[in-house]
């Protein structure tokens, strides 16, 4: 007979009538559930505002990962915009008067630096006794024609007694494409700082200018003709004459007329592409009858880059 008493006996276990609390789960139960709970929380914290760059962080992730695109508020910025081209650029276009045996004519120029060197065209200063130039503020200098290059229609001039003053930005002209937006600078018929708009209408265009402007063509010039220049076999606006240069120019419809040369074509973002200085006017046409048609011609800014050092040393001057 087997003795009930000879093995020990579990102790017998109270009833839980509700005067005890349940026991507590196994402690490894708790160790189990917490990161994945905690996990599911941030989850669910950060849905809608950050959650891959957060959860990121817990796989080991790259924590720049899931930041916004940073961008230019263009509402801010008049950038790109015509108004805003020419609010920024103006104070660097200025306007010359040229006198001279033949008479006075106008054209414009572009202030490349602070202390007051000036390029623009060779045939609004070629033969000049005296040369006045008005700042857009409506400040006034006499300038000192420092040097020339009639065969590319250049000269640099240098206003005296100048300091402080705001230079334009060169672009680069290899980089224009027919279709930009562009605005042109300058003092058509004396009206200083006329701001047109366009395009490019086409690159390297052949445009054919007289190196010298003679007696006649001064006084075409002051009756607002236009300077003349020929294209395809053609003369416009006058007969150039014998002495003659041609270069590669870029096409724009944006309005010039008789004083616009020398003054600035400008890309959108504000820098300088060219140095206007040629437009069509219909047949021989003069006074109120001559104006812009939309063929203009500007000289690429990197040929006036280029030849800056010659200018600034005297050049053909």
């Amino acid at each position: 007979m087997t003795d009930y008493y000879r093995y020990p006996q579990p102790e017998p276990q109270p009833y839980n009538t509700g005067a005890y609390p349940p026991p507590p789960p196994p402690p490894h139960r708790a160790k189990a559930k917490r990161p994945v709970a905690l996990i599911v929380a941030v989850a669910a914290a950060v849905i809608g505002g950050g959650a891959s760059a957060l959860v990121g962080q817990f796989v080991g992730g790259d924590k720049s990962s899931g930041t916004g695109v940073t961008g230019t508020n263009v509402s801010r910025s008049s950038t790109g915009t015509v108004s805003g081209v020419a609010q920024a650029v103006s104070p660097s276009i200025v306007e010359i008067s040229a006198t001279s045996s033949a008479g006075q004519s106008t054209g414009s120029g572009v202030i490349i630096t602070a202390d007051g060197e000036v390029i623009t065209n060779n045939h609004v200063v070629s033969g000049a006794d005296t040369v006045k130039v008005r700042l857009s503020d409506g400040k006034t200098y006499t300038a000192k024609v420092v040097g020339t290059d009639p065969d590319k229609d250049l000269a640099l001039i240098k206003l005296e007694g100048a300091s402080g003053l705001k230079a334009a930005s060169l672009g680069d002209s290899s980089k224009v494409k027919v279709g930009d937006e562009v605005v042109a600078i300058g003092s058509p018929e004396g009206l200083t700082g006329t701001v047109t708009s366009g395009i490019v209408s086409a690159l390297n265009r052949d445009v054919t200018v007289a190196k010298d402007q003679d007696q006649d063509q001064g006084r075409q010039q002051q009756q607002g003709g236009g300077w003349p220049f020929e294209f395809g076999g053609q003369q416009f606006n006058g007969d150039t004459g014998d002495s003659k240069t041609t270069y590669k120019a870029i096409q724009t419809d944006a309005s010039l007329n008789p004083g616009n040369s020398g003054g600035a074509l400008i890309n959108m973002n504000g820098e300088i592409i060219g140095i206007n200085s040629a437009m069509y006017s219909p047949s021989s046409a003069t006074g109120s009858t001559a104006g812009s048609v939309g063929l203009g011609f500007a000289i690429p800014i990197d040929t006036v880059k280029a030849d800056l050092d010659d200018l600034r040393s005297g050049g053909n001057s």
